[in-house]
C-alpha cells in the first residue's frame, strides 16, 4: 500500500505555475524507472497549487497499468486535495495519448468531480519529455 507523502521539501515544490514544473517534479519521484515500466501516480494541491502530497497509484509492465479510479479518489481524499494532476509515463519514449490515456482522464475527471476536486492536468512524462493534456486542449 502506497501512501500521501506529505509534502517533503527535497520532492514537492512550493507551488507549481505550469506543467513543466509537474514534470520536473515527476522526474524527481519517477527516477531511473521512469524508461523501465510504466506507473501512474496522483499528485494533491489545495486552491493555490501548492502541492499536499503524492501518491503511487499504479506499477505495472513495459507497455502498460491498471489505475483504479477508487485509489486515485481514496488518495485524493487522503490529501483533503481541491485539485490535482495525473502523472504516467511511457517508458518506449511515445509522448502521444492513446485512446486507452483519454477515457481514463475522462473517467477520473468525472468520478473526481462528484467530490469536488478537479483534475487540472495529466501528463504522460519520459525521460526526455511531457505531454499536456491541459496545454494540449483535451483538457
Amino acid at each position: 500500500m502506497y501512501t500521501i507523502k506529505k509534502n517533503p521539501s527535497s520532492i514537492i515544490p512550493v507551488k507549481v505555475k505550469s506543467s513543466r514544473d509537474v514534470y520536473e517534479l515527476a522526474k524527481q519521484f519517477y527516477g531511473e524507472d521512469i524508461d523501465v515500466y510504466e506507473s501512474f501516480f496522483l499528485v494533491a494541491f489545495n486552491s493555490a497549487m501548492e502541492a499536499v502530497g503524492w501518491a503511487k497509484i499504479s506499477q505495472g509492465s513495459i507497455n502498460c497499468t491498471t489505475v483504479d479510479i477508487r485509489l486515485v479518489a481514496k488518495y485524493a481524499l487522503d490529501a483533503l486535495a481541491i485539485k490535482c494532476v495525473l502523472v504516467h509515463n511511457h517508458p518506449t519514449g511515445n509522448l502521444n495519448p492513446s485512446d486507452a490515456d483519454k477515457e481514463l482522464t475522462e473517467k477520473i475527471k468525472n468520478g473526481l468531480a462528484l467530490l469536488d476536486i478537479k483534475v487540472s492536468d495529466h501528463l504522460i512524462v519520459t525521460s526526455n519529455g511531457y505531454y499536456s493534456f491541459l496545454d494540449s486542449g483535451l483538457l
